[in-house]
């Protein structure tokens, strides 16, 4: 009902939060590995092999095999310790937020199926928004374990950003990090929220996993189109933070002004197939593995 008693309230944020975490905990093991190939195709630079410049990695699944070869297997799980950290707090605490603001933003007294679509994927975009904000300093720590080639202590990693830049350089990025979380899980949620809402109301497929795996699949393309262009920016800015080797930047704007001009327009969608293939991946993994834990929990879907 509208009015839940304040303990309620309480037990159900704390199962969404447990059903949150425990299908990203799930979906970031499962889809890491395309997300360090994603890293590092963002971040190469050109290298001199035999007398002319080459880029190190061509593609997806060569970067893969490049990092699992020269660094070890386990190198594909690079930074799996900050990656869990942010993930699980990250999508955690959006999806806590999720509900109430989405309430907050319908109005009093508005059933959740007549939530117009431009309110749930306003609702997901301030929570996404919001929750990365608090946890951006995992992901910067995250970026640059994956962005090096030799094995970074998570420790070591946080204890070098501190002395070269101090507290500010844990927010490095922070701007389209903020930026790219509000998409993606404007998108993410709010599309998820929608699709799955109309397909069960139309009555093509019942609420079960089938309707879980095809409204997760198509917010995940929706996501990775509007996201990865902010995404890129966000992994340059990252990676530079204390980090003399890396490519350096004044900040947000002049990132999207000066790659374009310098690497040409298709370096804004720099790691677009492995960022599709892991968002659509990551948010089906998810959203099943979300919508079974809730049914564990509380004994009904989302």
């Amino acid at each position: 009902g509208q009015d839940m008693p304040e303990r309620g309230q309480a037990n159900a944020a704390v199962q969404r939060f447990m059903g949150a975490s425990v299908g990203a905990a799930a979906a970031e093991v499962m889809t890491l590995p395309i997300d360090i190939s994603k890293v590092r195709l963002q971040t190469q630079k050109p290298v001199l092999v035999s007398g002319r410049m080459v880029l190190p990695y061509s593609g997806m699944m060569h970067a893969m095999f490049r990092v699992s070869m020269d660094e070890g297997f386990m190198a594909l799980w690079k930074g799996l310790g900050p990656a869990l950290m942010r993930q699980v707090s990250y999508t955690g605490l959006s999806f806590v937020l999720y509900e109430p603001v989405r309430n907050f933003v319908a109005g009093e007294g508005v059933k959740k199926e007549d939530i117009p679509f431009v309110k749930r994927v306003l609702a997901g975009g301030i929570a996404g928004g919001s929750s990365i904000f608090v946890m951006n300093p995992t992901d910067v720590v995250k970026t640059q374990m994956q962005a090096s080639t030799d094995s970074k202590a998570m420790s070591s990693v946080t204890r070098q950003i501190w002395a070269e830049t101090g507290i500010v350089g844990f927010w490095r990025g922070a701007q389209p990090n903020v930026a790219r979380c509000f998409i993606g899980n404007a998108c993410e949620i709010g599309c998820y929220d929608q699709f799955k809402t109309t397909m069960v109301n139309k009555g093509w497929v019942r609420d079960g996993p089938l309707a879980h795996f095809a409204a997760s699949g198509a917010a995940g393309v929706v996501s990775a189109i509007f996201s990865t262009p902010v995404d890129v920016v966000k992994t340059r800015l990252m990676n530079a933070a204390g980090n003399k080797d890396a490519m350096q930047y004044k900040g947000v704007i002049d990132c999207f002004i000066n790659m374009p001009r310098n690497e040409g327009i298709g370096s804004l969608y720099k790691g677009f197939w492995p960022l599709a293939a892991r968002k659509v991946l990551w948010t089906v993994a998810f959203f099943l593995v979300n919508e079974q834990a809730l049914k564990f929990i509380r004994g009904s879907y989302s």
